[in-house]
């Protein structure tokens, strides 16, 4: 197994869905984690006690709202000083639909703040550190929707698209300043199809009700209508994934937008 021992490894809204997946598996894989959320609960410590099951490395919690540059300023500063980021996983995101001649400024302006504009701060942050020690990952969690479009989804699939088209920016000015054997500095983007998280419940609900109030039958309603496999993926799969981008082997790729959507934008 891939071991990221004496790593850290910072992933942004990690108290549930894809962000707590990741946390698990880079923990499981020996990283310690600081894992971000915009305040601390009853679900962040359920989130820390799973974390900590599956990891013998530190795990810490670090509270700050996206939507706010100066508040990422100091989770990054907080961050550095318990053991810098080596791997910065940008996951935290909303998601709010509605046609766009009803997009409610507010809604626009917080889903670019937090799925956009917060990883260029932390990345701002954390890759002249990286390239400092000669090792770093970025995975930011963009979407299929960075790939294809949707209707009622404007402000997401617009953050979403900027977020790989910022990634591809960063991963070419960080190319080269690295080695092979210190393992490189690579950004890329993971683009998750349909996953079993909370983002997605409200679509699940609506198109359940469509279809007489049976759950099951709204994921295979929903999932028809995009995903050729059929089937959701699950948050441990995308961890997975990025575990595995942070094997030094992977220090050449870079500048990638993977899909993992059942084949949804290869039709």
């Amino acid at each position: 197994m891939l071991r990221l021992t004496n790593k850290t490894a910072l992933i942004t809204g990690a108290s549930r869905g894809i962000g707590l997946g990741i946390a698990k598996s880079l923990a499981e894989a020996g990283a310690r984690i600081a894992f971000h959320d915009l305040e601390q609960n009853e679900q962040t410590q359920q989130a820390q006690d799973e974390i900590e099951k599956v990891g013998s490395a530190p795990v810490k919690f670090f509270a700050a709202d996206l939507r706010d540059p100066q508040q990422i300023r100091e989770l990054m500063t907080a961050v550095n000083d318990w053991g810098g980021t080596d791997i910065l996983v940008n996951n935290a995101g909303l998601q709010k639909t509605a046609r766009i001649s009803e997009v409610k400024s507010d809604d626009w302006n917080d889903i670019l703040a937090v799925n956009l504009s917060s990883a260029f701060y932390t990345m701002q942050a954390a890759l002249p550190v990286m390239a400092e020690r000669g090792y770093g990952r970025v995975v930011n969690i963009s979407s299929v929707h960075g790939l294809v479009a949707s209707p009622e989804k404007a402000p997401y699939v617009t953050s979403k698209f900027g977020l790989i088209g910022l990634s591809k920016v960063a991963a070419l000015e960080y190319a080269k300043l690295s080695n092979k054997e210190q393992g490189g500095i690579t950004v890329n983007c993971i683009c998750p199809g349909w996953t079993e998280t909370a983002l997605i419940e409200p679509q699940i609900l609506a198109r359940a009700q469509a279809c007489g109030g049976d759950r099951e039958a709204g994921i295979a309603s929903m999932l028809a209508d995009k995903q050729p496999s059929q089937r959701t993926s699950d948050p441990e799969e995308i961890g997975a994934l990025v575990t595995w981008l942070c094997n030094p082997i992977a220090h050449n790729i870079t500048g990638t937008a993977i899909p993992v959507d059942g084949g949804w934008t290869a039709q």
